[in-house]
C-alpha cells in the first residue's frame, strides 16, 4: 500500500453496543462516506473497513494488507482523497456499517427513482433502434448519445452530478453481478437480465465502464427481443449464393465455422439465425451448447451459458477456456463458442472441431482470409489452422447503411452529390454505367428524415478445400485467393457491395466507407493481400 496520504494512529478500543452511534465513543458523531457515492465501499470492503467524513479510514486490526483494503486504499488514493489509517477493533467497524443503515435506505430510494429515468432513457433509445448508448460523464457535465445505424448522435445533456447518480443506479441497481458496488475509477463490465427493469423491447442490456481523464465512460449495449425472429439470413443482406453456402456448412456434422467482423457488424444476429435454423430443421433431436461472455440473444432449443463475474481479464479468459473445455463433455452436436479471443479458447474451439463437433464462433478479423493469419496470431499451428477437415467456413461480413427508397435521389441526375475521383470509381466498379445507382436524398417520413432505413450486410464466404489450403500453406496467397475466386465461385465482399451499389441500395460513399475504394489499383485480389501477408509456409 502506497502511504504517502495516510497516516496511522492507535488502535481504536472495541466498545459495547447498543446500536445507538453515540454509544460508539470517538465516531457517534462521525458521518461515515463508504456507504455511498464515489467512496462507496464493496461488500468485501465493508467488512473489513469504514471510512469516515473526518479523514479516519478504520481498517480491522491485522488486514492493512488485504486485497480489499489495498483495492479501497488506492482508490482513494487516484481521487485525491487524504485519509488516516486507523487500525481498528471487528466490532467497532460491523457496529459503525450496521449503523449507516440510513445512508443505504437513501441510496436506495434514490437508486429507485433514478431507475426510471434509466429506463425512459432505455425506452427512448429503442424507439431509435439505437444498437448502444454512450453515457460520458465530465468534469462539469453528462453527455449522451446513440448509436444509430453506425453513426452517434447526440441527444442530450445533464450535470455531472446526474451523470454519476445515473450510472451509479444503473451498476449498483440493476445489474446481476455479485459485487454491485459502482467504482467509477475502475473498469467494470456487467449485464442487465432483468426483465422488469428493462422496456418490452429488450431481451438485455450489456454494460461496460472505465474511468477517462476527468470522469467517466459507460457504454450500454442493447440487445433486442426481435433479433432472431427471423431465420432467413437473405433479410440480413445475405445473397442467395451467401445463404446456400451457408446452408452447406450447417449441413456438415463436423468441423469449424467462423464469421469475423469488427463490433458491431451483425456477427451474433447472424449466428443466431443460423443456430435456430439448426434447431427448427432438425426437429429438436440436435443438442446445441453455447458458451457466451454475456449471453446475449435467446437461441429457442438451445443451453446457453455464460462465463461472468471474473474478477480480471486473466480470470475471464480462464473460466472461459474451460467452459469451452466442459462444453465438449457435455454430449453436444453443435458448440457455439461466443468469441475466440486468446491462446486457450482457440486451442479448444479446434479441439471441438477435431473431436466430432460442429463448431461456430467468430474473431476479430479484417477479412475471411484474415481469420487465418489471426488464428495463427493466437499461436494455434498452420498444419491445422489450414486443413479444410478441421476448418470448414470462413465469413467475414460488414453492415452498410441502406438507402431510403422513398427519397433516395439517382446518381446520374445529381453527380454532384460524390467527390468526381469517387464518381470515376463508381463509373469503373459499375462497368461505365450509373443507371441504378443512388445516393442518398434530404430525408422523409418514411425514413424520419435520415434518408436512411437501417443497415444491410455486405460479407463474403470461403469454404476451402483441399488445394485451397494447400496454397495458403505454402504461402501462395494470390493464387488461393485466384483459385477461390475462379473455381469455388467465391464473391469478395468488396464485389457484394459494388452489386448493392449498382442496385441502388447503398450509396457508394456510405459503401466505401466500410469496404474501402470500389476499384483497387492492382485487381480484384488486392484488397485481401494487405490482411493475409502475415500467413507462413509450414
Amino acid at each position: 500500500m502506497k502511504l504517502g496520504l495516510v497516516r496511522r494512529r492507535e488502535q481504536a478500543p472495541a466498545q459495547p453496543s447498543t446500536g445507538v452511534a453515540g454509544d460508539v465513543p470517538g465516531f457517534g458523531g462521525a458521518e461515515i462516506l463508504s456507504h455511498a457515492g464515489v467512496l462507496e465501499a464493496g461488500v468485501e470492503e465493508r467488512k473489513l473497513l469504514c471510512l469516515l467524513a473526518d479523514g479516519r479510514l478504520l481498517v480491522a486490526a491485522g488486514q492493512e494488507l488485504n486485497p480489499h483494503v489495498l483495492s479501497y486504499a488506492g482508490r482513494l488514493e487516484r481521487l485525491g482523497r487524504s485519509f488516516e489509517l486507523v487500525p481498528s477493533g471487528m466490532d467497532v467497524i460491523r457496529r459503525l456499517n450496521r449503523l449507516g443503515g440510513g445512508a443505504s435506505e437513501t441510496r436506495h430510494q434514490e437508486h429507485t427513482m433514478m431507475q426510471v429515468v434509466a429506463k425512459d432513457l432505455l425506452n427512448k433509445a429503442c424507439r431509435s433502434r439505437a444498437s448502444d448508448i454512450h453515457l460520458r460523464v465530465r468534469k462539469n457535465a453528462t453527455e449522451i448519445y446513440f448509436r444509430i445505424h453506425n453513426d452517434l448522435v447526440p441527444v442530450g445533456g445533464q450535470t455531472r452530478e446526474y451523470g454519476d447518480r445515473l450510472l451509479a443506479t444503473l451498476y449498483g441497481a440493476m445489474t446481476s453481478v455479485s459485487d454491485s458496488s459502482y467504482k467509477p475509477t475502475e473498469r467494470q463490465d456487467a449485464a442487465i437480465a432483468d426483465r422488469d427493469k428493462l422496456p418490452p423491447a429488450l431481451y438485455g442490456v450489456r454494460i461496460a465502464t472505465v474511468p477517462t481523464s476527468d470522469g467517466s465512460l459507460m457504454v450500454l449495449r442493447l440487445l433486442y427481443n426481435d433479433a432472431g425472429d427471423n431465420i432467413d439470413l437473405r433479410p440480413l443482406g445475405f445473397s442467395e449464393a451467401h445463404a446456400a453456402a451457408l446452408q452447406k456448412l450447417k449441413e456438415q456434422p463436423v468441423g469449424m465455422n467462423i464469421i469475423s467482423g469488427p463490433t458491431g457488424s451483425g456477427k451474433s444476429t447472424t449466428l443466431q439465425r443460423i443456430l435456430s435454423g439448426e434447431i427448427l430443421e432438425a426437429e429438436g433431436r440436435l443438442h446445441v451448447l453455447t458458451v457466451e461472455d454475456p449471453v446475449e440473444y435467446p437461441i429457442e432449443g438451445a443451453v446457453q451459458t455464460a462465463v461472468t463475474n471474473a474478477g480480471s481479464e486473466e480470470e475471464r479468459s480462464r473460466a472461459f477456456a474451460a467452459a469451452i473445455s466442459n462444453a465438449m463433455r457435455l454430449d453436444p452436436d453443435t458448440i457455439m463458442i461466443g468469441e475466440v479471443r486468446d491462446r486457450a479458447s482457440a486451442q479448444n474451439a479446434l479441439r471441438g472441431a477435431m473431436t466430432g463437433h460442429q463448431v461456430w464462433t467468430t474473431v476479430h478479423a479484417n477479412g475471411a482470409l484474415a481469420i487465418v493469419d489471426r488464428l495463427l496470431d493466437l499461436g494455434l499451428p498452420a498444419s491445422l489452422v489450414a486443413d479444410h477437415t478441421v476448418v470448414t467456413g470462413l465469413i467475414s461480413q460488414r453492415l452498410v447503411k441502406k438507402l431510403c427508397p422513398a427519397c433516395k435521389r439517382p446518381l446520374a441526375r445529381h453527380p454532384e452529390a460524390i467527390p468526381a475521383a469517387m464518381l470515376a470509381r463508381v463509373r469503373q466498379a459499375v462497368s461505365s454505367t450509373l443507371e441504378g445507382v443512388c445516393v442518398t436524398g434530404a430525408g422523409c417520413d418514411e425514413c424520419t428524415g435520415h434518408g436512411t432505413v437501417g443497415r444491410t450486410v455486405v460479407a463474403e464466404i470461403i469454404i476451402p478445400d483441399d488445394r485451397f489450403f494447400r496454397l495458403v500453406r505454402q504461402g501462395e496467397k494470390t493464387e488461393a485467393l485466384a483459385y477461390w475466386m475462379s473455381e469455388l465461385g467465391g464473391q469478395t465482399m468488396l464485389e457484394h457491395a459494388i452489386g448493392k451499389i449498382a442496385a441502388g441500395e447503398l450509396d457508394p460513399r456510405m459503401a466505401e466507407k466500410v469496404v474501402g475504394h470500389l476499384v483497387q489499383e492492382r485487381g480484384r485480389i488486392q484488397p485481401f493481400l494487405s490482411v493475409v501477408e502475415g500467413v507462413h509456409a509450414t
